[in-house]
């Protein structure tokens, strides 16, 4: 084992657990899983199963207890922990470590009074979005149900509802936290001004984070949902989409896809192994002034499937149809600086849409309004000044396939390469490379909180701050 410095790069050796697992286990009352186990494959994995994280033990932490003995053993025996609450966020930066997983810890609180809640790290985004549904009031939710509040929260968060309200991350009153020492504190921007904004878009390497009060922000009716037109449309759409979202008030947000849908049982006959345009919308207004807003959409052609209507706030993380069960993708996103004719002609062009394959996304995103406006409460995640973001997502249903899969992001992306801006949102990059995520600026200043609040690196982040802080729980 050896202490570099607490941000070092990752290295291809994973720790053996030579029994210590047992102790583990001793310590806690959640299952510790070790390689030995005949199930350890299934549970190392994350969600994205593309990616071949090694831990050296996954804990099912039952308590808070469970998470500060956790981290009291690493330091004990020279070795590093990570939070990865369901599996979202894996990266290949975890090898070795500890993982934990916090699914366990269901805490809810929620005062409709006070316009705040109070998410334990194992809370989905569908369980806040189920208790808060009818209420009018709502988090800043992202695409998808599935991934916990807090692991969101800590990547920042791009919300559907940010362009009104901006970074999900931003509107943190205070984190519990078990630290590098194992010791539970409380961090608010009083108590901790430095370790508050870290926490608030850097990511996980500046301890567990167990549970965290938000504002709540008021949304009222939420209109919205998808609809889906031929491929043949493609390019009208999204000049029409580029209209729409020129001149969108903050209440709109409308996410634009072209797919390749692959030929299964499970999917809709008119769209089943075609390529196909999707409209992702929410507005939180009346559904008149909606419509008026979306009419260069509908001036198009009438959608072949899907119609838009009231959405429960329940069903928000629906609207996008993003897979909640573990799945093997590639996923990467770019920010683009605009969105013009110029850009969809070379997006259509690099696509080569073709024979349906694997499920294939390409997805624009308009960001904009408060997501572009910075503030000095802001956290780490700070701001996005691009107006637009690139989103790939596709899904590899068999081996051979993830290298044209991955062929064509690159192509795109080298298609796009001069509409696009130099960083990326953090739960956006399935890799470990911080650098790509953050501005000079904030990476040095995330540096060095870490090597005050963790100068041994016994916290492991799945996002990477450098070369030149150390990580235990290693090997060379």
């Amino acid at each position: 084992m050896t202490i570099e410095d607490p941000i070092t790069t990752i290295t291809d050796t994973v720790l053996s657990p030579r029994g210590f697992t047992a102790e583990l286990q001793r310590r806690v009352t959640g299952r510790v899983v070790s390689p030995s186990d005949p199930d350890w494959d299934e549970q190392r994995l994350g969600w994205n199963l593309m990616v071949d994280q090694q831990p050296a033990a996954v804990v099912h932490v039952e308590s808070c207890a469970d998470v500060v003995a956790a981290v009291r053993f690493a330091n004990e025996n020279g070795l590093s922990v990570a939070a990865q609450p369901v599996g979202h966020g894996a990266t290949r930066a975890l090898d070795g470590a500890i993982i934990l997983r916090l699914g366990a810890l269901q805490d809810l609180d929620i005062d409709i009074a006070a316009g705040t809640a109070t998410v334990s790290a194992g809370v989905r985004w569908r369980d806040l979005n189920a208790a808060l549904s009818g209420t009018g009031l709502s988090g800043l939710p992202g695409s998808s149900g599935d991934p916990t509040v807090v692991g969101f929260t800590l990547g920042g968060g791009v919300s559907w509802f940010g362009r009104k309200f901006g970074m999900a991350a931003n509107v943190v009153r205070s984190f519990e936290l078990v630290t590098a020492e194992g010791e539970q504190i409380t961090v608010t921007r009083d108590s901790y001004p430095d370790l508050f904004w870290a926490l608030r878009g850097g990511g996980g390497n500046f301890g567990i984070v167990t549970s965290m009060e938000i504002e709540l922000v008021f949304t009222g009716r939420i209109y919205g949902g998808r609809l889906m037109w031929s491929i043949d449309h493609a390019r009208e759409l999204l000049r029409a989409y580029a209209e729409v979202t020129a001149s969108a008030p903050a209440e709109l947000s409308v996410w634009a896809w072209v797919m390749n849908v692959p030929d299964v049982p499970f999917v809709p006959e008119p769209i089943r192994g075609k390529w196909m345009m999707a409209i992702d919308v929410t507005f939180l207004g009346s559904p008149t002034d909606a419509e008026d807003l979306l009419a260069p959409l509908h001036e198009v052609a009438a959608p072949a499937l899907g119609e838009l209507g009231t959405v429960p706030l329940a069903d928000v993380g629906l609207i996008a149809a993003e897979p909640e069960d573990p799945t093997p993708g590639l996923i990467a996103a770019e920010l683009l600086t605009g969105f013009d004719h110029e850009i969809i002609d070379a997006l259509l062009d690099v696509i080569a849409i073709g024979e349906p394959g694997e499920l294939a996304m390409f997805g624009i995103r308009h960001l904009g309004g408060a997501f572009a406006r910075s503030s000095a409460r802001d956290g780490a995640c700070g701001h996005i000044a691009e107006p637009y973001m690139l989103v790939f997502g596709d899904i590899i249903f068999a081996p051979e396939l993830a290298a044209p899969a991955q062929a064509r992001i690159d192509g795109v992306r080298r298609a796009l390469a001069p509409y696009t801006g130099e960083r990326v949102p953090s739960n956006f990059r399935d890799d470990e490379h911080a650098e790509l995520i953050h501005p000079a600026d904030v990476l040095d200043r995330l540096r060095a909180i870490k090597r005050q609040v963790d100068p041994r690196g016994v916290i492991r982040g799945n996002k990477v701050l450098g070369d030149a802080l150390p990580v235990v729980g290693q090997t060379q």
